[in-house]
Protein backbone atom coordinates (compact mmCIF):
# COMPACT_ATOMS: atom_id res chain seq x y z
CA UNK A 1 0.00 0.00 0.00
CA UNK A 2 1.16 3.62 -1.00
CA UNK A 3 1.49 6.36 1.69
CA UNK A 4 -0.44 9.15 1.91
CA UNK A 5 -0.46 12.29 3.01
CA UNK A 6 -2.52 12.54 6.14
CA UNK A 7 -3.83 14.85 8.08
CA UNK A 8 -4.50 13.23 11.49
CA UNK A 9 -7.74 14.41 14.37
CA UNK A 10 -7.51 12.71 17.72
CA UNK A 11 -9.41 13.75 20.52
CA UNK A 12 -11.06 12.83 23.84
CA UNK A 13 -14.29 14.27 25.35
CA UNK A 14 -13.89 16.97 27.76
CA UNK A 15 -15.65 15.93 30.80
CA UNK A 16 -16.38 12.23 29.88
CA UNK A 17 -16.42 10.89 33.60
CA UNK A 18 -19.36 13.42 34.19
CA UNK A 19 -21.39 11.89 31.37
CA UNK A 20 -23.79 9.13 31.90
CA UNK A 21 -23.07 6.27 29.39
CA UNK A 22 -25.80 7.13 26.89
CA UNK A 23 -24.56 11.11 26.93
CA UNK A 24 -21.13 9.55 26.00
CA UNK A 25 -22.69 7.20 23.51
CA UNK A 26 -24.39 10.09 21.91
CA UNK A 27 -21.08 12.51 22.06
CA UNK A 28 -19.00 9.88 20.16
CA UNK A 29 -21.80 9.17 17.64
CA UNK A 30 -21.65 13.26 17.04
CA UNK A 31 -18.24 13.17 16.05
CA UNK A 32 -18.64 9.80 14.12
CA UNK A 33 -21.15 11.56 12.23
CA UNK A 34 -18.78 15.01 11.80
CA UNK A 35 -16.40 12.18 10.53
CA UNK A 36 -18.80 10.67 8.08
CA UNK A 37 -19.62 14.42 6.81
CA UNK A 38 -15.93 15.32 6.19
CA UNK A 39 -15.58 12.22 4.65
CA UNK A 40 -17.89 13.49 1.83
CA UNK A 41 -16.22 16.72 1.31
CA UNK A 42 -14.67 17.64 -1.92
CA UNK A 43 -10.96 16.59 -2.59
CA UNK A 44 -11.63 13.91 -0.03
CA UNK A 45 -10.70 10.88 -0.70
CA UNK A 46 -9.67 8.65 1.90
CA UNK A 47 -10.67 8.84 5.38
CA UNK A 48 -11.07 6.76 8.69
CA UNK A 49 -12.87 7.65 12.50
CA UNK A 50 -11.94 5.14 15.09
CA UNK A 51 -12.83 5.02 18.34
CA UNK A 52 -9.52 4.75 20.97
CA UNK A 53 -10.83 3.31 24.20
CA UNK A 54 -13.58 4.54 26.56
CA UNK A 55 -13.81 8.40 25.32
CA UNK A 56 -11.34 9.29 22.27
CA UNK A 57 -11.46 9.22 18.72
CA UNK A 58 -9.22 9.60 15.81
CA UNK A 59 -10.33 10.83 12.17
CA UNK A 60 -7.38 11.05 9.22
CA UNK A 61 -8.45 11.71 5.59
CA UNK A 62 -6.02 12.99 2.73
CA UNK A 63 -6.85 16.20 2.32
CA UNK A 64 -4.33 18.34 4.87
CA UNK A 65 -5.63 21.68 3.97
CA UNK A 66 -9.30 21.05 5.15
CA UNK A 67 -7.85 20.05 8.98
CA UNK A 68 -8.41 23.04 10.61
CA UNK A 69 -11.75 23.32 9.52
CA UNK A 70 -12.86 19.66 9.63
CA UNK A 71 -11.92 20.27 13.14
CA UNK A 72 -14.31 23.07 13.80
CA UNK A 73 -16.96 21.04 12.06
CA UNK A 74 -16.32 18.67 14.64
CA UNK A 75 -16.12 21.14 17.65
CA UNK A 76 -19.60 22.90 16.26
CA UNK A 77 -21.38 18.97 15.15
CA UNK A 78 -20.90 18.16 19.82
CA UNK A 79 -21.83 21.72 20.66
CA UNK A 80 -24.67 21.84 18.69
CA UNK A 81 -26.09 19.11 21.55
CA UNK A 82 -25.87 21.37 24.58
CA UNK A 83 -23.37 23.95 26.26
CA UNK A 84 -21.30 21.53 27.63
CA UNK A 85 -20.29 19.18 25.25
CA UNK A 86 -16.67 19.44 24.21
CA UNK A 87 -13.93 17.78 22.46
CA UNK A 88 -10.13 18.29 22.59
CA UNK A 89 -8.74 18.11 19.18
CA UNK A 90 -5.01 17.62 18.25
CA UNK A 91 -4.41 18.10 14.82
CA UNK A 92 -1.06 17.04 12.63
CA UNK A 93 -0.13 16.38 8.74
CA UNK A 94 2.29 14.31 8.02
CA UNK A 95 2.66 11.02 5.60
CA UNK A 96 1.45 7.35 6.51
CA UNK A 97 -1.09 4.52 5.49
CA UNK A 98 -4.02 3.60 6.69
CA UNK A 99 -5.19 -0.10 5.63
CA UNK A 100 -8.74 -0.85 5.88
CA UNK A 101 -9.68 3.07 6.23
CA UNK A 102 -8.47 2.60 10.07
CA UNK A 103 -7.18 5.42 11.98
CA UNK A 104 -5.89 2.03 14.52
CA UNK A 105 -4.47 0.46 12.05
CA UNK A 106 -2.69 3.23 10.79
CA UNK A 107 0.94 4.37 11.17
CA UNK A 108 2.71 7.23 9.68
CA UNK A 109 4.09 10.44 11.70
CA UNK A 110 1.03 12.38 11.02
CA UNK A 111 -0.91 9.52 13.41
CA UNK A 112 2.11 9.83 16.25
CA UNK A 113 2.55 13.31 16.38
CA UNK A 114 -1.20 14.02 16.65
CA UNK A 115 -1.66 11.37 19.56
CA UNK A 116 1.28 12.48 21.23
CA UNK A 117 0.21 16.47 21.15
CA UNK A 118 -3.26 15.11 22.89
CA UNK A 119 -1.55 13.77 25.79
CA UNK A 120 0.49 16.84 26.52
CA UNK A 121 -2.24 19.72 25.88
CA UNK A 122 -2.29 22.01 28.42
CA UNK A 123 -5.85 22.31 30.99
CA UNK A 124 -8.90 24.70 29.04
CA UNK A 125 -6.86 24.31 25.45
CA UNK A 126 -9.30 22.57 23.38
CA UNK A 127 -7.68 22.71 20.27
CA UNK A 128 -3.75 23.00 18.78
CA UNK A 129 -2.04 21.70 15.70
CA UNK A 130 1.51 19.88 16.35
CA UNK A 131 3.12 21.99 13.35
CA UNK A 132 3.33 24.79 15.39
CA UNK A 133 3.62 28.37 13.62
CA UNK A 134 0.70 30.32 12.11
CA UNK A 135 -1.72 27.21 12.08
CA UNK A 136 -1.13 26.49 15.58
CA UNK A 137 -1.73 30.21 16.20
CA UNK A 138 -5.23 30.31 13.96
CA UNK A 139 -5.97 26.83 16.08
CA UNK A 140 -5.95 28.17 19.22
CA UNK A 141 -7.60 31.66 18.42
CA UNK A 142 -10.63 29.57 16.75
CA UNK A 143 -10.72 27.43 19.56
CA UNK A 144 -11.11 30.37 21.86
CA UNK A 145 -13.89 31.46 19.67
CA UNK A 146 -15.65 28.12 19.54
CA UNK A 147 -15.58 27.66 23.38
CA UNK A 148 -17.62 29.95 23.42
CA UNK A 149 -20.84 28.82 21.22
CA UNK A 150 -23.70 28.41 21.89
CA UNK A 151 -25.66 25.33 21.17
CA UNK A 152 -28.10 27.67 18.42
CA UNK A 153 -24.55 29.23 16.58
CA UNK A 154 -23.03 25.77 16.56
CA UNK A 155 -26.21 24.68 14.66
CA UNK A 156 -25.52 27.88 12.51
CA UNK A 157 -21.88 26.56 11.93
CA UNK A 158 -22.04 23.18 11.46
CA UNK A 159 -24.49 24.04 8.69
CA UNK A 160 -22.01 26.68 7.48
CA UNK A 161 -18.55 25.02 7.72
CA UNK A 162 -18.36 22.70 5.17
CA UNK A 163 -17.22 23.75 1.45
CA UNK A 164 -20.38 24.10 -0.47
CA UNK A 165 -22.61 24.57 2.45
CA UNK A 166 -24.96 26.56 -0.11
CA UNK A 167 -26.56 29.82 1.23
CA UNK A 168 -27.39 30.91 4.58
CA UNK A 169 -31.21 30.64 3.23
CA UNK A 170 -30.69 26.79 2.33
CA UNK A 171 -29.44 26.86 6.10
CA UNK A 172 -32.30 28.49 7.37
CA UNK A 173 -34.75 26.32 5.84
CA UNK A 174 -32.57 22.88 7.24
CA UNK A 175 -32.52 24.12 10.48
CA UNK A 176 -36.52 26.00 10.71
CA UNK A 177 -35.29 29.20 11.39
CA UNK A 178 -35.41 32.39 9.51
CA UNK A 179 -32.53 33.98 7.60
CA UNK A 180 -31.83 36.57 10.05
CA UNK A 181 -31.60 33.76 12.94
CA UNK A 182 -29.34 32.38 11.13
CA UNK A 183 -27.39 35.42 10.05
CA UNK A 184 -27.02 36.43 13.92
CA UNK A 185 -26.03 32.99 15.07
CA UNK A 186 -22.95 33.18 12.47
CA UNK A 187 -22.10 36.88 12.85
CA UNK A 188 -22.16 35.95 16.82
CA UNK A 189 -20.17 32.83 16.44
CA UNK A 190 -17.56 34.44 14.05
CA UNK A 191 -17.95 32.63 11.16
CA UNK A 192 -16.78 35.44 9.08
CA UNK A 193 -14.08 36.35 10.62
CA UNK A 194 -13.34 31.83 10.97
CA UNK A 195 -14.32 31.40 7.08
CA UNK A 196 -11.93 34.45 5.99
CA UNK A 197 -8.88 32.66 7.86
CA UNK A 198 -10.03 29.19 6.68
CA UNK A 199 -9.84 30.57 3.23
CA UNK A 200 -6.30 31.93 3.70
CA UNK A 201 -5.20 28.95 4.95
CA UNK A 202 -6.64 26.40 2.64
CA UNK A 203 -5.68 28.48 -0.62
CA UNK A 204 -2.15 28.68 1.01
CA UNK A 205 -1.73 24.99 0.43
Amino acid sequence: MLAGMFVVLTGDIVGSSDLEVEALEATLEAVALAARGVGDWPGVTQWGVARRGGDAWQLAFDAPALGLRAALYTAACLRRLEKTRATRIAMAVGPGQMPGNDPNAAHGTGFTASGRLLEKLPSGRYLDDAGGGALAAAARLADHIAQGWTPAQARAMAEQLPPGAGTRAEAAERLGISRQAVDQALWAAGYPAIEAALTAIEEGK
